[in-house]
């Protein structure tokens, strides 16, 4: 059994060989969720995965993107979700904590894609910052009806935590657990993530573990060092790695169904 790497944005400019960033992964981690961040992105994501083992697709658009979305995004969204290799609505959400799209703008288009994958029934890939009353009081908009969600890049404490598992969401864990500056809150919390919701993810090419010697040439994180942060997360729950391994990617194709995992280095 591999791990699963839940979330990388392969397409980065950073990548310049995309396939050598998921062989250098290979075999101990198999299966990847490419993300997406904005309608052209999710054009090309979607491209990427039908033509690649191994790989899934998120479709949607990220809160820094929401100033530049056009009145017809979302039907954009609805035509690429129709694509087998497109498993989640996202990476959407709120992010108040750089504000690169206004607040009012971030809303109307989580809002609209909250609403899209309702009507889906596709799992939500949720990105949040500095934004959780305003995040949950949309979600909460659709009490009963929410699909599947999935809080990507989790960095917060118990607090957040409890807030989230009260809507049965999984969590998703990063790199940033590996922080010794900022991911204390973090750290304190993973103990108390539900098994049944855990999911490992790098977030590559952002959020390189710190832990990792020696240091990764450009710093750019990749998911081969996903494995890194499992073990950073299987010490602070006292687990083993096989017993983390089984649960983790049991849960990722509860989420997000099954695909087909690598079975060697590509080409």
């Amino acid at each position: 059994m591999g791990w699963v790497d839940c979330g990388i944005n392969l397409l980065s400019s950073q990548f310049l060989e995309p396939k050598l960033v998921l062989s250098n992964a290979l075999p101990q981690v198999n299966r990847f969720v490419l993300i997406s961040s904005d309608v052209a992105e999710s054009e090309r994501v979607a491209r990427w995965c039908a033509e690649t083992p191994g790989c899934i697709a998120t479709a949607g658009v990220h809160p820094h993107q929401a100033d530049q979305t056009t009145a017809c995004f979302a039907s954009r969204i609805r035509e690429l979700a129709e694509q087998e290799v497109v498993r989640a609505i996202g990476e959407c959400g709120l992010d108040y904590n750089r504000n690169f799209s206004t607040p009012k703008r971030q809303r109307e288009v989580f809002a609209e894609q909250v609403a899209l994958a309702v009507e889906l029934q596709l799992p939500l890939y949720l990105h949040e910052r500095d934004a959780l009353a305003d995040q949950l009081a949309i979600l909460n908009e659709h009490q009963g009806q929410l699909p599947p969600l999935f809080v990507h890049c989790f960095t917060q404490g118990q607090e957040a935590l409890a807030a989230y598992q009260a809507l049965d969401a999984y969590i998703g864990i990063t790199g940033w657990v590996c922080d010794e500056r900022r991911g204390e809150a973090l750290q304190s919390a993973v103990p108390h993530i539900k098994a049944e919701r855990l999911l490992l993810e790098t977030d590559a090419p952002y959020l390189t573990p710190r832990t990792l010697r020696p240091k990764p040439k450009g710093r750019v994180n990749e998911p081969q060092w996903l494995p890194h942060i499992a073990a950073t997360v299987a010490n602070l729950r006292n687990t083993t790695l096989d017993t983390l391994a089984s649960e983790t990617t049991a849960n990722a194709l509860r989420l997000f169904g099954h695909w087909d995992c690598f079975q060697q280095s590509l080409p």
